[in-house]
């Protein structure tokens, strides 16, 4: 193979991101995901017979596409290496500092944090507290080696006592139905039958065992049942549930093509022309819930019969598919009568300190659907929750897991907040460490935290009209906008630390930026941990150009350094300045520029805690292409 051969690359489609046939293939996109036979397949054939697309064209695209197979898998069409372990106490531990420093410390007021030796009873509180929120849902869903919730970790430490309650119930849907659910011989989960036509006829085709009630069948149907989307398939679901406790349980079912749930041989849900699509991922329809009055240790013989014909009806049609990946999810929880709320206030009051672990998980963030809100789920239960802990005990550390902004209505209630996002199989460890002084926090926000939803710059577009977007915030996106807008509740870049930082005075390695392609300016300046941990910091620099032919945000991120330290240490830290950290792209001129001018640097430990600052020229506007 060819040096040049590398060169070659696959550009594959999205799943479902295609819309075209002969123009996605003239645009560069040469791989159609997750099936080939929506917009490919025999249509792009015929595409050629009808002189819409070359074949040349087409044979592009398939070169591409067995350039990788030969470069990942070789020539022979090998079959791929068994997948194998890496889990191991070297990469356990770079997992375990990543979640440390990836933790960001939005308030500590009182320095609350880190919780001191003399707190001997300690409240664990909330939702996520025994569970293990390690990734979003949707794509970035993944199977660690093992899990580490935050209670069962923190428990662990000796000396104390550490007692739990939930406070709240946010599960987006009834909770999945598998832990309840058995086959006809025992076996844990579900029996699942496929037949290779749409109608339940003939022999079935497959039969296996799957232990989830969460079956979205995007890109897991059975080979031998049909190819892809272009045909039809039916499944039959057999399980037994055993509810647990006697009551009137709630049971939940939701199907991405017909649908229909028989319970004891009848028909108790017929989801077969359903109409309401839900916001699950993967097209379900909304979730129907209904009663069942339940005995303990009775079992409920469930059937259910789906197939993949496209719902709503109204998205079929003439030159439209009849057929998409199918799916159905069953759901079940039994009766609860728990004041969650008060029985966590009961814990905080004799606490000596109350951490409420809440936030969100893979059900409320997910691809392939927008929240409706940055409010933490459900119905302002967590909200509650933690107004009401933090009036029976004022030494309430908050600690949200989260992918994105939430709104804190209680902010000002509570004297600490821990940013914790999602951060895999160590999550526990990693905030054991922080939440007890054996590391000090030091992420930085990557985004901002606005105070309400409406104060996003892309409130009063997003979602458009008819398809359409219009994205009339520009270039004031991010903190770009709130510099100029709105205060934010915590801004970009902004992130504590136990310790803390002093900011000597900058230097630069030149006044002047030239138009050379590789010439750059050093920014050097000394930081000083003047506090009593070790600690690091993140450094930023800002750009401001006060004078601008176009315009330009109040400052703009040009760079950034992370420097470690000891107590009373200092380092230099450098940070490269050069023509892309003024430059901006002007569509008159079709190229980008740095205009001749005075260029301030802001140096900061946020874009709204500017430290030092200093400037410099570019003494001639010079512009380039790339």
């Amino acid at each position: 193979m060819a040096f040049t051969d590398f060169l070659r690359s696959l550009v594959m489609s999205d799943w479902t991101g295609i819309n075209s046939i002969a123009e996605s293939v003239i645009a560069g996109c040469d791989l159609e995901m997750p099936f080939s036979d929506k917009w490919r397949g025999e249509k792009l054939i015929q595409a050629v017979k009808d002189s819409k697309l070359s074949a040349e064209d087409v044979g592009k695209s398939a070169a591409n596409i067995l350039y990788l197979i030969a470069r990942t898998t070789g020539y022979d069409m090998a079959p791929e290496a068994p997948e194998r372990e890496a889990d191991t106490e070297e990469r356990r531990a770079i997992i375990r500092q990543a979640g440390i420093e990836g933790l960001t410390l939005l308030k500590n007021e009182g320095g609350i944090l880190p919780i001191q030796p003399s707190a001997k009873k300690i409240a664990v509180l909330g939702p996520n507290a025994r569970r293990a929120i390690v990734c979003g849902g949707g794509s970035s869903s993944l199977n660690p080696y093992y899990t580490t919730p935050p209670f069962d970790v923190i428990s662990s430490i000796p000396d104390k006592q550490f007692v739990y309650a939930r406070g709240a119930k946010v599960d987006r849907w009834l909770p999945l139905a598998s832990n309840f659910c058995t086959t006809s011989n025992g076996q844990s989960g579900l029996s699942l039958d496929w037949y290779g036509n749409d109608i339940f006829s003939g022999e079935v085709i497959v039969s296996e065992v799957r232990p989830n009630t969460d079956l979205v069948l995007f890109d897991s149907v059975p080979k031998v049942v049909g190819p892809g989307v272009g045909s039809g398939w039916s499944l039959r679901v057999k399980t037994k549930l055993l509810p647990v406790s006697s009551g009137t349980h709630s049971l939940a079912f939701s199907s991405v093509g017909p649908g229909r749930l028989f319970i004891d041989g009848k028909l108790t849900i017929d989801n077969w022309d359903w109409t309401d699509q839900g916001e699950a991922m993967f097209d379900l329809s909304k979730e129907v819930e209904i009663k069942v009055l339940c005995t303990a240790g009775k079992a409920l013989d469930i059937v259910i019969e789906t197939t993949n014909e496209l719902r709503p009806l109204a998205l079929q049609g003439p030159g439209k598919p009849k057929y998409m990946h199918g799916g159905l999810r069953l759901g079940y929880e039994e009766e609860d009568r728990t004041d969650y709320i008060a029985e966590a206030v009961e814990v905080a009051k004799v606490a000596d300190v109350a951490v409420v672990i809440v936030g969100l998980d893979a059900e409320w963030e997910a691809e392939g659907a927008d929240r409706k809100t940055m409010d933490l789920p459900k119905n302002g239960s967590q909200d509650a929750l933690i107004s009401a802990v933090a009036a029976a005990n004022p030494r309430t550390i908050v600690v949200n897991q989260s992918g994105t902004p939430i709104t804190m209505p209680w902010v000002h209630d509570v004297p600490a907040i821990l940013q914790a996002w999602y951060q895999g199989q160590e999550a526990g460890n990693a905030l054991k460490d922080v939440l007890f002084g054996k590391a000090s926090p030091s992420g930085k926000l990557p985004c901002t935290f606005p105070v309400k939803l409406s104060d996003n710059p892309s409130y009063h577009n997003w979602g458009g009209e008819n398809l359409k977007v219009i994205y009339g915030e520009g270039i004031y996106i991010g903190y770009r906008h709130y510099d100029l807008v709105v205060p934010p509740l915590f801004p970009f870049g902004h992130g504590l630390s136990y310790t803390t930082f002093n900011y000597g005075v900058p230097s630069l390695s030149s006044s002047v930026l030239g138009s050379q392609d590789e010439e750059t300016i050093t920014l050097s300046l000394p930081i000083t941990n003047t506090g009593s941990v070790f600690g690091s910091e993140i450094i930023q620099a800002y750009i401001h150009d006060p004078v601008s032919r176009l315009p330009r945000p109040a400052k703009e991120l040009v760079a950034f350094s992370k420097v470690f330290l000891q107590p009373g240490e200092t380092r230099m830290v450098a940070l490269s300045l050069d023509k892309y950290s003024v430059g901006y792209y002007d569509t008159s001129i079709s190229a980008w520029i740095a205009e001749e001018g005075t260029f301030e640097v802001r140096v900061g430990a946020s874009c709204a805690d500017i430290r030092q600052s200093t400037s410099f020229e570019v003494k001639k506007s010079f512009t380039w292409i790339f």
